[in-house]
């Protein structure tokens, strides 16, 4: 099939899709309060190769409607995967049946009529291949071979392409019905490598919405050779106190723990490191971190959230200060406020550098001594506490220079304190994630070594 005939095909598969959330809010809502349907289709082919030869083909044509009811303060919730008539009668059945043993909860609801996303902008988020297998293979093998030409080091771990689309609906009693198509595309590579008996693995990946803006297999397969060749000869380090600069790729984690920590879920429960933190200084007062939904092609562009709340641009952060919480319609009951279109997920966080000139050699100049990360493990961080704690490889960085490789590390802090000591962040932004961030470097953090 065509790329053509698949997007002429999802239109009239998101037309087909739209009368059946219409159908289902129609029947359901004769019968409760109110009552909101959401569904997600997709397709997609998922390739894996090793050593020239493909491993895996998988092909997935997948997705379930969603129903939730509301009846005097009470909300039950059901999905179903068959789209018939009758399965969806009786998944609306299922729906109401749970909802009658529920406990009344006066911040169940939807939302606020004027809070819906009716007329949603088209965000252009919708790419897709045609799914050929020969050429996801071929570029899964071209990705093994490029790094296996790049370094007589390593051995190939495998090749990996996906490419995926698909088309989501939602409507709700309040009238809203609205839809749009997605795609994402990956194109990986893992490799092994080895000297004087010490093994490394790593990889390297290139993700977009449009096949054609991915990176070519030949930069993923030298990435991903250069980034596990640089690693053998790791050393450990001894037990200190230094400054830490965290690489891109792994600094997008230090604001993603933000996101938790700021959830109107924690912040309800109270189970948060910054509760009451509306207004306080929680970073350096040069931070900014601005949220943009409607970024064409975005990774984590939507023009609604998951409960069809309309998204809108702000700043998360403002000269350092913590403007608001990520709130759904729930928490936003719980908390006495509005809902900020953040059920399901933020989007498209752009973290402000500190310099504009500040690339990845100008942070290491910055760092000058201390210790350079790459890669962390385990899932040491406690979002009551603050507490940060994980696993860490790396590099050793004197003058402004990478020395060599160390891992069986483990670095420590609290995030709290790791947010308001950010000395530096570099415009090397990370692109591949909807955090846009660049290399974090923090002051002083305990290192536990040897």
């Amino acid at each position: 099939m065509s790329i053509d005939q698949i997007k002429k095909q999802a239109i009239k598969q998101k037309a087909h899709l739209s009368n059946v959330v219409a159908d289902a809010i129609k029947q359901a809502k004769s019968r409760v309060d109110s009552v909101e349907v959401s569904i997600n289709q997709a397709t997609g082919i998922n390739v894996s190769t090793r050593s020239g030869e493909a491993e895996n083909v998988e092909f997935n044509s997948d997705g379930a409607l969603g129903i939730t009811v509301y009846q005097n303060q009470r909300k039950g919730s059901a999905s179903t995967n068959d789209l018939t008539a009758q399965a969806i009668s009786q998944t609306i059945d299922m729906a109401i049946n749970i909802m009658q043993y529920t406990s009344p909860d006066p911040c169940s609801g939807l939302g606020d009529v004027e809070s819906l996303a009716f007329n949603a902008p088209d965000l252009d988020l919708f790419y897709p291949s045609d799914l050929n297998v020969d050429k996801a293979i071929e570029q899964a093998t071209l990705a093994e071979q490029m790094a296996l030409n790049h370094s007589n080091l390593v051995s190939s771990d495998g090749g990996y392409f996906s490419s995926r689309y698909g088309v989501y609906v939602y409507g709700n009693s309040l009238g809203m019905l609205e839809g749009y198509c997605t795609s994402s595309h990956s194109l990986s590579c893992s490799v092994i490598a080895e000297q004087n008996g010490q093994m490394e693995r790593n990889y390297a990946y290139t993700s977009s919405r449009d096949l054609d803006l991915l990176k070519s297999a030949k930069w993923v397969g030298e990435q991903a050779a250069e980034r596990t060749v640089s690693h053998l000869g790791a050393k450990q380090m001894a037990t200190m106190q230094v400054p830490v600069l965290f690489a891109a790729e792994v600094a997008v984690g230090l604001i993603r723990h933000l996101c938790g920590a700021i959830s109107g879920g924690a912040i309800y429960r109270k189970s948060s490191f910054l509760l009451d933190s509306v207004g306080k200084q929680i970073f350096p007062s040069w931070l900014t971190i601005f949220e943009d939904p409607h970024v064409l092609k975005g990774v984590g562009s939507s023009p609604f959230d998951s409960e069809g709340t309309k998204t809108v641009e702000r700043n998360i952060i403002q000269d350092g200060v913590l403007q608001t919480y990520l709130l759904g319609n729930y928490s936003a009951r719980k908390l006495g406020l509005a809902t900020t279109g953040h059920a399901g997920g933020i989007h498209n966080w752009f973290v402000s550098p500190s310099q504009t000139d500040a690339d990845f050699q100008a942070m290491l100049r910055k760092l000058d001594r201390g210790l350079l990360i790459t890669s962390l493990m385990g899932q040491g961080v406690n979002n009551v506490t603050g507490d940060y704690s994980r696993g860490a490889s790396g590099f050793w960085v004197e003058n402004g220079q990478i020395q060599y490789p160390v891992n069986e590390i483990t670095v420590a802090g609290n995030l709290r304190d790791m947010y308001q000591h950010i000395v530096a962040i570099g415009n090397d932004i990370e692109t591949r994630s909807s955090i846009k961030c660049g290399s974090i470097l923090i002051d002083n953090m305990s290192i536990a070594g040897k």
